[in-house]
């Protein structure tokens, strides 16, 4: 499939000619930095733009000599020269086709470079923001700077910036030429600039306002479409075909009278250029050809001049083309610096201090409050205080919103507590590597991320170095290595976006064994077992306590069996520790665990052995 038939990147292309456009093309300077890196591409696209401009000039300088020549010249010498003449001219054709072909590579590769380098740039700066950013900012609007104002960045630098500094050039030369050639006829064209290219630009900024309009319409279409089809169970469950197609209609309609609208103000400005411009050109000739006639100027020099003012019209008119791209362009870059501009809230200070070695894997949360930037009157934490001794398995539970996930948030340094602080292995984490501090800690979310590659490299996400034999070991003890042999292509299976050909319990176990192989002296598990059928928890149980065995553990426990294995349990409601203890010390004191227990887990548990129950 060609890139013009692709589906994707047609809907960047109209995403990126919906973008807002800038009132001036200035903030275009900011990529000055990106481009300059190229000086030498830049210096031979210069040199190839100056070729193929003078080359340009030379034809209609050499048309109305030629003219000239076969008027008042002698036959025979007139024929020997003749065969030189285009001889010649055939040589500036060729330097023309070089140089243009230059230009266009040149330009071209400077173009994808330097949006190549932007998107590099931005990505990796917007993988330093912390999750405080997410909050406020939505995801898609980061991918929509990463690829609809970048497709806009790179007409402009790789095509529309070509085309300006070209139409530029050319426009300047054939202004001097027709200058040289006839100042009388080059004032009248002077006078005749502004009662063209004033309603050339009024009606083409109506055209580009409908052809806006219409690609909004045409965006309204196909998210209606898409929205109905991709639910389309539920549309026939609640027998909706007939109101949706009305709707779709409507829609369809709707866009159908703007693509109209649009049409009648191509069709009008496409009459007055056509008018405007040959009545130019008559003009042009009408004047020429009686100072022709009264022996003021040669046919050839009228010829010369025609041809330069031609070339000065459409230099003008590309130019007004290509402002529009510009101004679109300048907007994109706005938003694509707005967003490398935005300084990191979690970051490495300037002398970060280093960790101990080896790692013992201790924890002390001291006085912590914090609140989460998009609900600043909140707390999710009060005056929060916990120590985890080495090789302990901490259990935390309570109800929902106590702030059990905030306490991996914290540990994990996407945030900063308002107050307090938090040290691992005696360092106050917010004076370390925030990248340091992560390497200690393995994760294994509820929620399992599971990424649209093979198996093995989602389990080697935990260690990018990791050996073909250290993935098989990983997968082994989180008893998912019997389930990936049975797959046609093993290890080397490709899950799909979001792991969609997995179950639940099977992206688990891969998380499970991206944690094994991470070997962190401290592990946050949330619950890596709540996706599980009964068989496979038994088994990944197995697994955890091998892992957990040795390690600072830290869990969020929505099972009893999780709880009764903790070595403590950390009962916390509304941000705050309301109890701490093992089980039956905390069933004895009442409170809140054992109402949630009561609630949760039915009589005879209580005595005996579990089943599969959840604490909340």
């Amino acid at each position: 499939m060609s890139e013009a038939s692709n589906p994707a990147v047609e809907a960047i292309e109209e995403e990126a000619a919906r973008r807002k456009p800038a009132k001036a093309v200035r903030p275009i300077v900011k990529l000055l930095p990106f481009v300059s890196r190229y000086r030498f591409m830049l210096a031979a696209a210069f040199v190839s733009l100056v070729l193929a401009t003078l080359a340009t000039l030379a034809f209609p300088m050499a048309g109305g000599r030629l003219v000239d020549l076969l008027r008042h010249g002698d036959n025979q010498a007139t024929s020997g020269f003749i065969d030189q003449y285009f001889l010649a001219l055939i040589l500036v054709a060729l330097v023309l086709g070089v140089a243009s072909a230059s230009r266009f590579y040149f330009v071209s590769w400077i173009g994808e470079r330097v949006v190549a380098d932007l998107r590099e740039a931005v990505y990796a700066h917007v993988l330093k923001l912390s999750p405080a950013f997410f909050e406020v900012t939505r995801t898609g609007e980061v991918l929509s700077r990463l690829t609809a104002d970048t497709t806009l960045i790179k007409t402009v630098v790789g095509s529309s910036a070509s085309i300006a500094l070209r139409n530029l050039f050319l426009f300047a030369g054939a202004a001097f030429m027709m200058v040289y050639t006839s100042p009388h006829l080059s004032g009248l064209v002077l006078l005749a600039i502004p009662m063209i290219v004033l309603p050339l630009v009024v009606f083409g900024r109506w055209v580009r306002r409908l052809s806006r309009a219409s690609q909004d319409r045409l965006a309204d279409t196909s998210a209606f479409g898409s929205e109905s089809l991709n639910a389309i169970q539920t549309v026939q469950a609640f027998t909706h075909e007939d109101l949706d197609r009305k709707r779709f209609t409507e829609t369809v309609e709707r866009s159908f009278d703007t693509a109209k609208a649009r049409i009648v103000a191509r069709a009008i400005l496409t009459a007055l250029i056509f008018f405007l411009g040959l009545s130019s050109v008559v003009g042009v000739l009408w004047f020429g050809m009686k100072d022709v006639i009264a022996g003021d100027m040669t046919g050839g020099s009228l010829a010369q001049f025609i041809l330069y003012a031609l070339f000065a019209a459409g230099s003008l008119a590309a130019l007004s083309e290509v402002w529009g791209d510009m101004q679109m362009a300048a907007g994109a870059t706005e938003r694509l610096i707005e967003l490398i501009s935005i300084e990191p809230e979690i970051r490495a200070p300037a002398q970060p201090l280093a960790l101990p070695a080896p790692a013992r894997g201790a924890i002390r949360f001291e006085g912590i409050s914090f609140a989460y930037p998009t609900r600043s009157d909140t707390r999710a934490l009060h005056d929060y205080s916990l120590d985890v001794a080495p090789g302990e398995t901490v259990a935390i539970v309570g109800p929902s919103g106590a702030g059990k996930s905030t306490v991996f948030q914290l540990l994990l340094r996407f945030y900063n507590p308002q107050s307090g602080r938090i040290t691992l292995d005696g360092v106050d984490i917010a004076k370390a590597d925030p990248v340091e501090v992560r390497r200690r800690l393995a994760v294994v979310p509820q929620e399992t991320v599971v990424f649209g590659t093979t198996i093995a490299e989602n389990i080697r996400y935990g260690r990018p170095d990791a050996s073909e034999a250290d993935v098989r070991a990983a997968a082994t003890a989180a008893r998912i290595h019997d389930f990936i042999t049975t797959l046609p292509k093993g290890y080397d299976t490709e899950v799909g976006e979001r792991g969609v050909t997995l179950s639940g319990g099977q992206r688990q176990r891969i998380a499970i064994a991206r944690a094994i192989l991470r070997d962190a002296p401290v592990l946050l598990l949330d619950e890596a077992t709540s996706a599980l059928d009964a068989e496979s928890e038994t088994l990944v149980q197995v697994a955890l306590e091998g892992l957990m065995r040795g390690r600072t553990t830290l869990v969020i426990a929505h099972r009893l069996a999780t709880v009764l294995k903790a070595d403590r349990i950390i009962v916390m409601e509304d941000g705050r520790i309301a109890a701490s203890g093992t089980h039956d010390e905390l069933m004895r004191q009442g409170g809140l665990y054992s109402r949630l227990a009561r609630l949760q887990f039915t009589g005879d548990l209580l005595g005996g052995e579990p089943k599969s129950v959840a604490l909340h």
